[in-house]
């Protein structure tokens, strides 16, 4: 069978198995996430066996520090993976909820209600951790998904896909709700894209150059995120110890990830007394700075930012900081720069802070907090299948109620329309 025939016939079982998960009771489904996660937890020798593989592989590939933490199922990762499958399976169910109802001047009544989105494909670099938290929140909400991991994640993928796929059929459910595209071939993202008669969205994961490829060759609708170029403000009359710590977090406690702090931006009334100390904090832990004139003149270990700097996703101990006059020019400079991912503000002034919120249009803006927890297990929804950065149709963490749709329902007694 050819690469394409056999993603093909991937693809179809997908959408047959989506019919049979869209009416899934919610116990039936909640039942699945915690099988697997008695799976993760009983096999994680197994797991962790075939995660040393791809380690293997991944560093005779020359991946970066950054790309084999992503890559790394360490006790702490899987057992994150374990207690979001037990959070998933602890959330509402999204499917059949009725969003709003009303009755019309002619007596019908007019509902709103969610569906699944049908079948779900997932094209992601890395993180085997997404296969988990993908299939958790598309199972949850009555989707069937089509997995395609990259080439370094390999054996790790192929481990927990089968476990997930053990885990259905255990229950009663069609193992091939949730599949994984067995090659290393990158051939077979292309093909992939070209299933839009089974599969209905498609979600990359990973790096800038992937997502534009996906966004370029699919005949699929895609949900995108092509980087995270997030920036943290300073503001005048800051706390500097908090303004210090959630500085350092942001940017220092995992480099490389779409959430981590790329700009640090400082107002000039506070930043002769701010810089030096965090600065010092920041070259002391290994960032390298780069920043603008007035920063080089306060910290002088600091190197001249180019203007490629203030919009990079450097996704390493690399920070751009950059003085400013005024928050208007903190918030000129952010939309110009962002990648419309996380946007933070530190400030004691609850106006200034509204402000902030206000007219800052990235899909999470925090006040006094890292940038680091612009995550769906951390702001509540048990895990994410990924973060979009466009409106359309979710904008942010996407848990399980973002993988569905609505549909209208219209009750009559006879009504005709004249």
């Amino acid at each position: 069978m050819t690469l394409e025939n056999s993603i093909n016939v991937i693809a179809k079982a997908a959408r047959q198995s989506a019919r049979k998960m869209a009416v899934c009771s919610t116990t039936n489904k909640n039942q699945v996430l915690e099988t697997i996660a008695k799976k993760l937890a009983s096999q994680k020798m197994t797991i962790q066996t075939e995660n040393q593989k791809d380690l293997e592989y991944g560093r005779e590939k020359g991946l970066s520090n950054a790309m084999i933490d992503r890559l790394t199922l360490s006790d702490k990762v899987i057992d994150s993976m374990i207690q979001g499958l037990k959070e998933v399976a602890q959330l509402p169910d999204p499917v059949g909820s009725v969003k709003d109802s009303f009755i019309r001047p002619n007596g019908l009544q007019v509902s709103r209600v969610r569906i699944p989105l049908g079948v779900i494909g997932i094209i992601y670099e890395s993180r085997p951790n997404v296969t988990i938290d993908a299939a958790a929140l598309c199972l949850k909400a009555g989707n069937a998904i089509v997995l395609r991991g990259g080439s370094e994640a390999y054996h790790s993928n192929m481990c927990l896909s089968s476990l997930i796929h053990e885990a259905l059929e255990e229950c009663g459910l069609p193992g091939e709700a949730v599949q994984y595209i067995p090659t290393r071939d990158r051939a077979a993202i292309k093909i992939m894209l070209t299933q839009e008669e089974y599969i209905d969205l498609i979600i990359p994961r990973g790096g800038e150059g992937l997502i534009r490829f996906v966004v370029q060759n699919s005949s699929i609708p895609v949900l995108k995120h092509y980087k995270g170029v997030c920036h943290v403000y300073v503001d005048e009359g800051a706390d500097l110890s908090m303004s210090e710590n959630i500085c350092f977090n942001a940017k220092v406690q995992r480099p490389g990830v779409c959430n981590a702090m790329e700009t640090m931006l400082v107002h000039k009334s506070i930043a002769p007394t701010f810089l030096p100390a965090m600065a010092r904090h920041f070259v002391d832990e290994g960032v390298e700075l780069r920043g603008c004139t007035k920063t080089c003149e306060i910290f002088p270990e600091t190197r001249p930012a180019k203007d490629e700097d203030w919009g990079a996703e450097f996704l390493d101990l690399i920070l751009a900081v950059k003085v400013v006059d005024s928050m208007d020019e903190a918030i000129a400079h952010i939309d110009q720069y962002s990648s419309n991912h996380t946007e933070a503000i530190v400030t004691s002034d609850y106006t200034r802070a509204m402000k902030f919120i206000r007219e800052v249009d990235s899909s999470v803006v925090l006040v006094n907090a890292s940038t680091r927890f612009n995550d769906g297990g951390q702001l509540g929804l048990g895990a994410e299948i990924g973060i979009s950065t466009s409106k359309l149709h979710a904008f942010g963490p996407m848990g399980a109620e973002e993988l569905t749709g609505t549909k209208f329902i219209v009750l009559g007694d006879g009504q005709i329309r004249e």
